[in-house]
């Protein structure tokens, strides 16, 4: 590594401790900022690899909050008419042809991840990835 990288990766570095202590946050409620987070940490593992264990009573938290509303991401809207049923949780909503699986997976596809409709049961799946983004398949969602 050259000594103009590890500056860099130093700044870096030094500009993250920064920001843990930062106080500023964006104008949006705390749960939708811990969905980011848990969506986009997902969004990164998947591709890795790496499996996580977020706790059930936050992903059933954040289940509740994307089903409804379409504030971030347009998620009531996609669920619109489905009945999601969580298996490894307490997580339930809707009424209408039946969406099942790991809360996880729930969230993921509600907030527009089609690749995570592979682990979803029931008639409802299609609807589901019908009303998701069209991603090409090379494309990060």
């Amino acid at each position: 590594m050259t000594a103009r990288s590890w500056n860099g990766i130093t700044w870096t570095l030094d500009r993250f401790r920064h920001a843990v202590t930062n106080k500023t946050k964006p104008p949006l409620p705390v749960i939708a900022m811990l969905g980011e987070t848990i969506v986009h940490g997902e969004d990164i593992r998947q591709p890795l690899a790496v499996r996580h264990d977020s706790p059930i009573a936050t992903l059933t938290r954040i289940a509740e909050y994307y089903r409804s509303t379409d504030q971030v991401v347009v998620a009531k809207k996609r669920v619109k008419g489905l009945r999601l049923v969580a298996t490894d949780g307490p997580f339930t909503s809707g009424e209408g042809p039946l969406v099942s699986g790991r809360t996880l997976a729930l969230i993921m596809a509600m907030t527009g991840r089609t690749r995570f409709c592979d682990e979803l049961h029931g008639d409802g799946v299609p609807t589901l990835r019908d009303r998701s983004p069209a991603y090409d398949a090379s494309t990060p969602e």
